[in-house]
């Protein structure tokens, strides 16, 4: 991985694949009457049973609004959805649990970037650097934007493998450039990005830059301080927690200076009909509303989970999965891998001559795999690629070579079936 790579100074605990299959009950299931074997995790991974009990905890225990009230079952409410403010402090290295905002997923931590800082910084002939590997969630809000304002966005390229190019990124800086909007790790291909060095480049042009981590988080170390991110965004479930809850993480000065983006109950100090209404500090400003308290209180603990593991233990165990099933496919007459970046994380996006990608999803479930076909939400990235949809497989902590032997198996059969 780049930026937070494991040094090889030291030696990665090796991770007990089989205790972590415990933890996850859904494992169990059998699918066609065969066992599940999950490999669609960049779209959502599977949920520890740990976090499944932190909902049943929080209902069966202290289920209550948070922050405004004064009795026993709020305060504990509040101590733990405040609790993982700080746990994801500590998981993103941010100086300060502040800097921390809750959403409900990546999708609306890029949307309250763009309609709160954006709205309030561009204008007309400003520019915004998008790469041509985001999911339609780093596209469409600067999109839609961009029309009311009139600023330009201008594609950051990429080469053959699926990396971006460096060398045209600086080249596109201009006295205008005001923002760049990059994905820390591609859902489609894999690619990791050099997020720091591109960090770097915007700061010494001026710009400011907002990294989509919702496919970095779960399979790599992330120090948003390291990498010198203005902004940085992650959903709870792509890294083992719930749906429905996300993080922005933002540098204080910046969400300070942020007008609020919803307005109603808690993001404020006072209101009045006489008077100017005032706001809340951060984060709250930016939190309009009773939250998703059980999800976020879950996010933490999944988080937690992932500590405990140890995110280099699983990261160096996705390199295996990957490099695994890499090889495997590889063999099969007419199959094509789209994204071979040499820094990868653990998807494997192809496509099959003479056979349609949902054809194969649809007939591979029936041997018990689970892999998403599609455009992943990346149209444009697979359209300068020549193609509508791909087969990806996508791997987590808990999938084994076993499970990838027998997905190459029966994706074997099922292209013979499909040709």
């Amino acid at each position: 991985m780049t930026d937070l790579a494991t040094s090889d100074a030291f030696e990665v605990p090796a991770l007990d694949v089989a205790a972590v299959r415990g933890d996850f009950p859904i494992l169990a299931r059998q699918i066609h009457g065969r066992p599940l074997v999950y490999l669609d995790n960049a779209a959502t991974s599977q949920t520890p049973r740990q976090v499944i009990e932190a909902f049943d905890d929080y209902y069966g225990r202290c289920n209550a609004n948070i922050h405004r009230g004064l009795h026993t079952l709020a305060d504990e409410a509040t101590a733990a959805f405040e609790g993982t403010r700080e746990t994801v402090r500590t998981f993103l290295g941010a100086a300060e649990s502040r800097e921390i905002v809750f959403t409900r997923g990546t999708t609306e931590a890029i949307n309250l970037v763009a309609n709160a800082w954006g709205r309030a910084n561009l204008e007309p002939g400003d520019e915004v650097l998008v790469s041509r590997l985001e999911h339609h969630s780093n596209i469409v809000p600067w999109q839609l934007l961009a029309r009311e304002l009139g600023f330009t966005i201008k594609v950051i390229p990429v080469d053959e493998r699926g990396v971006l190019d460096l060398e045209a990124y600086r080249a596109l800086f201009t006295e205008r450039t005001r923002l760049v909007a990059a994905n820390h790790v591609s859902n489609a291909f894999g690619t990791v990005n050099p997020v720091r060095e591109m960090a770097t480049v915007a700061h010494d042009h001026g710009a400011l830059i907002l990294v989509d981590g919702a496919q970095a988080v779960p399979h790599q170390a992330v120090d948003v301080r390291r990498i010198d991110a203005d902004f940085y965004a992650f959903s709870g479930h792509k890294v083992y927690g719930p749906t429905g809850v996300g993080v922005l993480y933002g540098k204080a000065e910046l969400l300070e200076a942020m007008p609020p983006w919803q307005g109603g109950g808690e993001m404020i100090a006072t209101v009045s009909f006489e008077h100017d209404t005032t706001f809340a500090a951060i984060p709250h400003k930016f939190e309009a509303g009773t939250p998703a308290i059980a999800e976020v209180i879950a996010l933490g603990v999944a988080l937690d989970w992932v500590g405990r593991i140890g995110i280099d233990a699983i990261s160096a165990w996705e390199a295996r999965l990957l490099e695994h099933a890499s090889r495997r496919v590889s063999r099969i007459e007419g199959l094509r891998i789209l994204g071979t970046a040499p820094d990868k994380a653990g998807v494997l996006s192809f496509v099959v001559d003479g056979a349609h990608a949902q054809d194969i999803g649809l007939l591979i479930d029936q041997l018990g795999v689970a892999i998403r076909t599609g455009h992943h939400c990346a149209q444009p990235l697979l359209h300068h690629f020549g193609v509508e949809a791909t087969c990806r497989a996508s791997f987590a902590a808990y999938n084994t070579l076993e499970e990838v032997d027998i997905f190459a198996d029966a994706l074997e059969r099922v292209i013979g079936m499909v040709r």
